[in-house]
C-alpha cells in the first residue's frame, strides 16, 4: 500500500478517538473537579450550620453575593444595567435579617430593598429604567430573598441569641432541618446526574435544558426519598413518610429552580453564569436548586410540625 493509500486508512482508524485524559462525561461536567468542589462547599456549609450558626449565615450571604454579581454581569452584557448598589445591599442584609428578625424581618427587608431599587433608579436617566427596575427586584426575590429561608429555622429555634457556638453545645432541631434540606438538594443533584448521564433518553424540557431527562428526574426522586426516609428516622426523629414528603417537595422545587435558571441563561445567551467553580460553572449554577428548595422546605416543615 502506497503512502497515498495509507493516509485515508490512518484517518479512518483515528477518527472519533478522544483523549483519554478528558474527564468530562456525557452530561458535560468535569466529574472529579465537580466532586471535590461540591464536597468542599458541603463541608463548609454544614460545618458552619452545626457548629457556628453565624458563620453559616455569613457563608450563605457570600454565595448570594456571588450569585447576584453573576446575574448582574450577564444582564449587563445583554444591555440591561441593574442598580447594583441597592440590590447588593439588600443581598447582604437579607440573610442576617432573617437570622436575627425572622420572617417578618425578612419580608420588611425585601420590601425596603425593592423600594431602594426604585428610588435609586429614579435619580438616573429614564432610558431603560423599566427593565433596570424589574431586573433589580427580580434578582432580589430570586436569590437573596429565597435563599434567606435557609436561615429562618435558626431564628425559630433560638438562633438569634448566640453569636458563637450553639449554647451548651447542643445543636437545635432547626439546624438539623436545614442540614437535611441541603442533603436532599445534594441527593437530587447527585442521583439525577448519575442516572441521567447513564440512562437519560427522554428530555424533560428540550428547548430549555436538553440534558435534563425524565430518567434523571426519576433517579433524583428515588435517591432523595431514600435519604429523606433515613434522615427522618435517624436525624429528625420523624415518621418515615415525612421523609418522602420532604424529598418529593425538594426534588420538585430543585428541578423547577434548575429549569428556571436554564431558561434565564438561554434568554441571556450564556452556557454558565461564570466559571468560578471548577466542574460546576458559576455560583448560580449551584444555587439554582437551593434558592427554590429553601422556601418550599421551610413551608413543608411548618405544615408537618405536628407529625
Amino acid at each position: 500500500m502506497g503512502q497515498a493509500d495509507q493516509a485515508p486508512a490512518q484517518r479512518a482508524r483515528t477518527r472519533g478517538k478522544q483523549p483519554r485524559s478528558n474527564p468530562t462525561p456525557k452530561a458535560g461536567r468535569n466529574l472529579p473537579a465537580a466532586v471535590v468542589v461540591g464536597l468542599a462547599m458541603l463541608f463548609a456549609v454544614l460545618g458552619g450550620l452545626l457548629f457556628l450558626p453565624l458563620g453559616f449565615v455569613a457563608v450563605t450571604t457570600a454565595f448570594a453575593v456571588f450569585g447576584v454579581w453573576e446575574i448582574y454581569r450577564a444582564l449587563e452584557a445583554n444591555g440591561t444595567r441593574m442598580p447594583i448598589v441597592p440590590v447588593m445591599t439588600g443581598t447582604v442584609a437579607m440573610p442576617f435579617v432573617a437570622y436575627l428578625g425572622g420572617i417578618e424581618g425578612l419580608l420588611f427587608a425585601m420590601l425596603l430593598s425593592s423600594v431602594a431599587v426604585l428610588l435609586w433608579r429614579s435619580v438616573e436617566s429614564a432610558a431603560g429604567s423599566a427593565n433596570s427596575i424589574f431586573a433589580g427586584v427580580f434578582t432580589l426575590g430570586w436569590v437573596p430573598f429565597f435563599i434567606s429561608f435557609a436561615a429562618l429555622p435558626l431564628h425559630a429555634t433560638g438562633g438569634a441569641s448566640p453569636l458563637g457556638l450553639w449554647p451548651g453545645g447542643t445543636i437545635p432541631e432547626g439546624a438539623w432541618q436545614v442540614a437535611v434540606m441541603l442533603l436532599l438538594v445534594v441527593s437530587n443533584d447527585t442521583f439525577g446526574y448519575l442516572v441521567g448521564a447513564s440512562l437519560g433518553k427522554h428530555p424533560m424540557a428540550p428547548k430549555i435544558s436538553p440534558k435534563k431527562s425524565w430518567e434523571g428526574f426519576a433517579g433524583s426522586v428515588a435517591g432523595a426519598v431514600l435519604i429523606g426516609i433515613l434522615a427522618c428516622l435517624f436525624v429528625l426523629d420523624k415518621p418515615w413518610w415525612v421523609g418522602v414528603v420532604l424529598a418529593v417537595g425538594t426534588v420538585a422545587a430543585s428541578t423547577a429552580g434548575d429549569l428556571a435558571e436554564s431558561m434565564v441563561k438561554r434568554e441571556l445567551g450564556v452556557k454558565d453564569m461564570s466559571s468560578i467553580l471548577p466542574g460546576h460553572g458559576g455560583v448560580m449554577d449551584r444555587l439554582d436548586s437551593i434558592v427554590f428548595a429553601s422556601p418550599v422546605v421551610f413551608v413543608l416543615y411548618g405544615l408537618l410540625a405536628g407529625a
